[in-house]
């Protein structure tokens, strides 16, 4: 079927923010006299919220809630001040939200990154596209994979769960769409592998952003091919 709407990922979906949160968080790691790490195993420390970030970053000795909540503060601290040096959004990307909005696509973003930060990432880098809604981690939500947040952006657009698909960078996208019974798509340009997205319960990937619009009819309801998902 063709669909009415796209929920998407952020970070590895439409921006790609792995050199700014890599950054952020060795600096906290080395201000704290700890080890830091490579900038690609930040592709597996990120996507489940700030929390489980700086828990997956610490030594196994030192994961704490105390610690995990100090370095999380230290962590907001420096991100907030750093978030926009070397973000930057994949190539693509534009050319991709700019057909969806000559189709009529609704367009929303959920991100288990904390509310505020996702907010202000999408009004810096995606502020040329209008955005139905857009959902960062907030307190009393469950994260994804919960689906409690793709149906509450689902409410909101006022259409049923299955008229929208949703793109997404990793498992836990995967497994959200796929429990707000929506059409989950992988986006394979990511942070993480295509076969991770496919074990993970991906309908179709797509190598290119520009892939989406074929499912997607144009303003006068016909068909538009401008490239097929994997």
């Amino acid at each position: 079927m063709k669909y009415r709407a796209v929920i998407f990922d952020l970070d590895g979906t439409l921006l790609d923010t792995l050199d700014d949160l890599a950054d952020a968080a060795n600096r906290v790691l080395a201000d704290a006299g700890l080890p830091v790490h490579p900038r690609n195993a930040y592709r597996y420390f990120v996507g489940n919220g700030l929390p489980m970030l700086i828990r997956r970053i610490l030594p196994q000795d030192r994961r704490g809630d105390e610690e995990v909540g100090r370095l999380s503060l230290a962590f907001r601290e420096d991100y907030g001040q750093n978030w926009h040096v070397k973000t930057k959004l994949y190539a693509g990307v534009a050319a991709m939200l700019t057909g969806l909005r000559e189709r009529g696509a609704a367009l929303a973003v959920l991100s288990n990154k904390p509310d505020d930060f996702t907010r202000i990432c999408v009004r810096r880098f995606l502020g040329g596209w209008r955005f139905e809604v857009v959902l960062g981690q907030r307190s009393g939500v469950p994260k994804k994979p919960d689906p409690a947040g793709a149906l509450e952006i689902a409410g909101l657009l006022d259409l049923p769960p299955a008229e929208i698909l949703y793109l997404g960078d990793s498992d836990t996208d995967m497994k959200t769409a796929r429990a707000a019974g929506m059409f989950p798509v992988g986006a394979a340009w990511g942070f993480r592998t295509a076969e991770e997205l496919r074990a993970s319960g991906a309908a179709e990937l797509a190598g290119r952003p520009e892939e989406l619009l074929g499912f997607f009819r144009d303003r006068d309801g016909r068909e538009v091919n401008n490239g097929d998902a994997e």
